[in-house]
């Protein structure tokens, strides 16, 4: 059983891979595009330093809001808010740690503390309506983003807006710089043969992996988590045993949100601008983060699998455009791997199931009954 366990977990990602391979080489020679060079220009992506870094750099935040998507998946809840709930933690954050007077490490710890708290609790409301309202965390998280995006440059222009000098001839709207003290190193000393061109190795990997360990404590190696995932595949089973329903509702929620804050903190605490702006803060992370959840089926390590596959796509568009290729591609392959990775799973858990009941049904009557023996022509009944 557990060898069936292991060829069938192989299968679906496998599958996966040859129909994604196979769908997008259809579409591209359906397009008038050359397979062969969009490949070759992919896999010489992987020899190149620079691409690889910037890979990385763009993983870490889709990483972490894999995850926040993720911890409500655990729990069968939909946590489509992760969208508004970073870009207004993002805000407040950056505002913090501009503005409080703390020396040090401490204003880093402030920074991070500050977009946990508010994704929390941004996200905590649409638990608190699912838990003791019955209103869909679905619609719930949708109009909360609605007002989180709005909500934000209101924030921004009000109270956080840096101010500039009289004079000075500057249109864009910003909160002021965050110290170095509460800033993360480059890691561009662990790059093997250093770094060219002016990319820099992220420190917010960092932020990421503990995140990644994080979950993966707290879900598969706690109580809590051992509760949250009985009440995501049995409700009425884990309320029988004794789990508060609504107090794993509110808390998965509010624990998505938390991870959720963490998400638009690359460009505050780590690489420039060191400071929110509506034009450097990366928008859209709220929904890849679904895509990338699904793809790694809420494992730890298979969201950083998707992680780095769908930053390595998005970094392929500029070699893309250089080339004199449809940088559209890569969204269509994309698009095409999420449709494969769900088809191949589907198709393999049903599977699953259909070995699964083969295999009970043989322990529960292992050999058929003999068959009757027939008597012959005209001998009495």
């Amino acid at each position: 059983m557990r060898s069936d366990r292991l060829v069938l977990g192989l299968a679906a990602p496998l599958l996966a891979i040859v129909l994604a391979l196979g769908v997008s080489t259809l579409v591209l020679a359906l397009t008038g595009n050359s397979p062969v060079d969009v490949f070759r220009l992919l896999g010489g992506q992987l020899t190149r330093s620079g691409e690889l870094i910037k890979t990385l750099n763009r993983a870490a935040p889709y990483y972490i809001s894999g995850v926040a998507v993720a911890v409500g998946f655990k729990m069968n809840l939909f946590n489509i808010g992760v969208e508004g709930q970073y870009r207004l933690a993002g805000v407040v954050a950056a505002a913090a740690g501009a503005g409080l007077p703390l020396p040090g490490p401490l204003r880093l710890v402030a920074i991070l503390a500050a977009a946990i708290l508010v994704g929390a609790t941004w996200a905590g409301i649409a638990g608190v309506l699912r838990a003791y309202r019955g209103v869909s965390e679905v619609i719930s998280t949708i109009m909360l983003n609605a007002i989180a995006l709005g909500l934000t440059p209101f924030m921004l222009t009000r109270w956080f807006q840096e101010q500039k000098a009289e004079g000075t001839v500057d249109f864009s709207i910003r909160t002021r710089d965050i110290p170095s003290g509460g800033r993360l190193p480059d890691l561009d000393v662990l790059v093997p043969g250093g770094v060219s061109g002016g990319v820099h190795l992220n420190a917010f990997i960092l932020i990421a992996a503990v995140v990644g360990v994080g979950y993966w404590l707290l879900i598969w190696r706690s109580r809590f988590g051992f509760d949250l995932r009985a009440s995501g595949s049995n409700p009425h089973a884990a309320r029988a045993s004794g789990v508060d329903a609504k107090r794993m509702t509110v808390m998965a929620m509010a624990i998505s949100g938390g991870a959720a804050g963490l998400v638009g903190l690359s460009t505050i605490v780590g690489s420039a601008p060191h400071r929110y702006t509506d034009e450097s803060f990366l928008a859209g992370l709220g929904f890849t983060g679904i895509a990338i959840a699904l793809l790694g089926r809420n494992n730890p390590v298979g969201i950083a699998l998707g992680a780095l596959l769908w930053a390595f796509m998005d970094i392929a568009r500029t070699p893309m455009s250089r080339a004199n290729l449809p940088r559209e591609i890569t969204t269509i392959m994309q698009g095409i791997l999420i449709l494969s990775v769900v088809v191949a799973y589907q198709v393999v858990q049903r599977i699953g199931q259909r070995r699964e009941a083969a295999s009970i049904a043989r322990e529960i009557d292992p050999e058929p009954p003999p068959a009757p023996d027939r008597a012959p022509a005209g001998a009495p009944a």
